[in-house]
């Protein structure tokens, strides 16, 4: 996303951020409409450049709305669910069933019938026994990749790494359950073996890991003569949230990973399988901004200067999480960031921090409008109503408008399933 300070305001593709504000309240998230088309095509041109045949599915736990997946059919991305409430909003949407890939360690039966009566093909199973389950509730032939473990520990926050061997995602290779659980589903009778799925963390910026698990992969069907019509990597492709961080590289990225799987797969003399990738993050992330409204400004001499804001962990919980950082601006004036505070947010909690240690305007005072870059990724599918916080809206800009795609939830919504 590019934003520009325009006569002294920051503004997004000519529309000022504070107009924006002003007309839809804060907290609110704004997306950049252009960039996230941008993201897809990048993705799509990378992997037609291969030769390679190819699907991409967007990640939809990253941030879900029904006119987001109304852009992804636009863009030909097919769509990775992982809930009832997931799917349930996809199918709102203009996405083909016939797109979603099923996801989930622990999909329930419920889940199951539902997806398959509307029209879901296609599984990745996690585990023996949903083989078992998938097998006796499918009505009809459905399709299924198998996730497996390929015990590769990603270079990334404990807490979003998902590969390594103690996960409680997906069949160990290394233990043998990724082989039993191929041999499970090829003797179903409702379930079509399609592949395998490996996944092996989040917010990575480099395709070290990823190359040396599809070789690792591959060389794994090979030896035991397991037929892979599709190899699906993941996503787990990092952005930039400060300054230190660089985004993946998409082109160079994916053309190193589609020339190791020709490569791996020559090498042994295995059928090069379809890729699949699931993008998430990579996609929306630095295309949503956080707009807050500043509130109380609070200096502990030679302590701390704390500014508070209308939002915090309710809408902006991965701090909280992950120690996550963000980079801030100040959207209403242009002015030098001179004054070292501490980003706080109005829940009561001591935890509820947007960004600590940031420089910021000395000038800052209650009725500002910053601005959390870098926020189009887990914050707003992640939000609560912890304190009975009201979940923000959200628009998507393009140069030609301002359009709302997510109404503010209402003090009504809040309290809509309580019994009286």
């Amino acid at each position: 996303m590019t934003l520009t300070y325009t006569n002294g305001e920051l503004t997004l593709h000519g529309h000022k951020l504070t107009d924006i504000a002003k007309k839809y309240g804060t907290p609110l998230f704004v997306y950049d409409e252009v960039m996230i088309r941008n993201q897809c095509r990048r993705f799509h041109t990378a992997l037609k450049e291969s030769g390679l045949s190819y699907t991409i599915s967007y990640a939809s736990k990253a941030f879900s709305a029904i006119q987001l997946f109304n852009l992804m059919t636009e863009e030909k991305m097919g769509l990775d669910v992982v809930s009832e409430g997931e799917l349930y909003t996809a199918l709102q949407s203009s996405v083909s069933p016939d797109t979603i890939h099923f996801h989930g360690n622990n999909k329930t039966d419920r889940e199951i019938r539902y997806a398959i009566e509307s029209g879901v093909e296609y599984f990745v199973i996690d585990s023996l026994s949903e083989i078992e389950r998938l097998d006796e509730l499918a009505t009809k032939k459905v399709k299924a990749l198998l996730r497996i473990n390929p015990g590769v520990e990603a270079h990334t926050h404990e807490f979003i790494q998902t590969g390594q061997e103690d996960s409680k995602f997906g069949l160990s290779i290394q233990k043998g359950l990724a082989l039993e659980g191929v041999r499970k589903i090829e003797k179903a009778k409702n379930i079509e073996f399609m592949g395998v799925h490996f996944h092996i963390g989040s917010q990575i910026f480099e395709s070290t890991g990823t190359v040396a698990t599809i070789e690792q992969v591959i060389t794994w069907l090979s030896d035991n003569h397991i037929q892979a019509q599709v190899l699906n990597i993941g996503g787990g492709f990092g952005i930039k949230y400060t300054d230190e961080d660089v985004s993946y590289p998409i082109e160079e990225g994916i053309k190193i990973i589609t020339d190791t799987l020709k490569s791996a797969c020559h090498a042994v003399g295995y059928p090069v399988p379809a890729i699949s990738l699931e993008p998430g993050r990579s996609i929306v992330g630095e295309a949503g901004v956080t707009l807050y409204e500043v509130g109380t400004v609070k200096e502990i001499p030679d302590t701390n200067y704390y500014v508070s804001i209308d939002g915090g962990m309710s809408d902006h919980i991965r701090t909280a999480l992950y120690g996550a950082t963000y980079e801030l601006l100040l959207a209403n004036r242009e002015e030098e960031h001179d004054k070292l505070m501490t980003v706080a947010g109005k829940l009561c909690e001591s935890g509820d921090i947007i960004r600590r240690d940031i420089k910021l305007p000395s000038s800052i005072h209650r009725g500002d409008l910053l601005v959390v870059l870098s926020t189009g990724a887990y914050h707003y599918s992640m939000s609560s109503n912890y304190n009975q916080m009201l979940k923000p809206a959200v628009v998507f800009v393009t140069p030609e408008e301002v359009r709302l795609v997510v109404k503010r939830q209402t003090l009504e919504h809040l309290i809509a399933q309580d019994i009286r």
